[in-house]
């Protein structure tokens, strides 16, 4: 059952830009809820889906009749109402650093929670394409360098979109070069293979995502980049026993256009 779940949560997840081919060996299960869920300084979003069996082509279906309520550790309370295609969303309900926030999902009669807390703003300092040899190879990389948050401990997501389609995802934690700058590489493609599947092309637009996240949120998507060695599922981030996982988060965005004549040398 495991690698049924793991599975239905790779397609589930937009989080997850590699492809693979994988033999299963899998049998019929229950479908499970999917809760994918977060507050940030951009508002908050919940997706609620169900998934299907692995044959059956739909792959996930979203789930309508339910009741999402977000609460703090302030005193507040708020029901998300529900908008269309399994979203329940509210724009004005932006996440405060340093607060501790609460969901309770729930669908026929049963109850699915989580909790998360806001962390400061994170900020980017570059980004460039970059020529590096590894062994007798050159590769094109996406080189990230951020500050980090000072006097704290600190996790962060980056997610990298092509043309509006995710493309590459990372977790880093803090531990390696704390209350200085980080780096953090994305291997873009390598020269001389102009059949690469994924390879950019003149002209990609890309949306550089830079998330702030607390341990809970790195501990689960750490482990979701651990999944294809480990062969297990990712850590339970919601009680109930559905999947996904709920992220209170503060975000920056950058915006790059790709162009071969960009690309520094190391």
């Amino acid at each position: 059952m495991k690698y049924t779940i793991s599975a239905i949560l790779l397609s589930a997840m937009f989080l997850l830009s590699c492809e693979k081919d994988i033999d299963l060996d899998y049998h019929q299960v229950d479908p499970l809820y999917v809760v994918e869920a977060s507050i940030s300084n951009e508002g908050t979003n919940v997706r609620i889906s169900r998934t299907n069996n692995m044959d059956d082509n739909n792959g996930i279906s979203d789930v309508t009749g339910t009741k999402v309520t977000l609460s703090d550790d302030q005193g507040g309370t708020w029901e998300i109402p529900y908008t269309r295609n399994g979203y329940h969303r509210m724009s004005s309900l932006k996440g405060v650093p340093g607060t501790t926030y609460n969901i309770d999902v729930e669908i026929e009669g049963k109850h699915y929670t989580s909790t998360s807390t806001m962390q400061r703003a994170p900020k980017m300092n570059s980004f460039r394409f970059v020529w590096m040899k590894v062994g007798s190879e050159r590769i094109c990389f996406g080189d990230l360098k951020i500050q980090d948050i000072p006097n704290e401990d600190s996790w962060y997501y980056f997610h990298i979109y092509r043309n509006g389609v995710g493309h590459r995802w990372a977790v880093m934690r803090d531990d390696q070069n704390p209350n200085k700058e980080l780096q953090q590489l994305f291997s873009f493609f390598h020269d001389g293979r102009s059949s690469e599947k994924d390879q950019l092309k003149e002209g990609d637009e890309l949306r550089i995502l830079i998330r702030a996240i607390d341990q809970r949120s790195y501990d689960y998507l750490y482990s979701m980049q651990l999944m294809d060695n480990t062969g297990t599922n990712p850590l339970e981030n919601f009680t109930g026993g559905c999947l996904g996982y709920f992220s209170a988060y503060n975000q920056v965005t950058r915006y790059v256009t790709f162009h071969r004549e960009d690309i520094e040398e190391e």
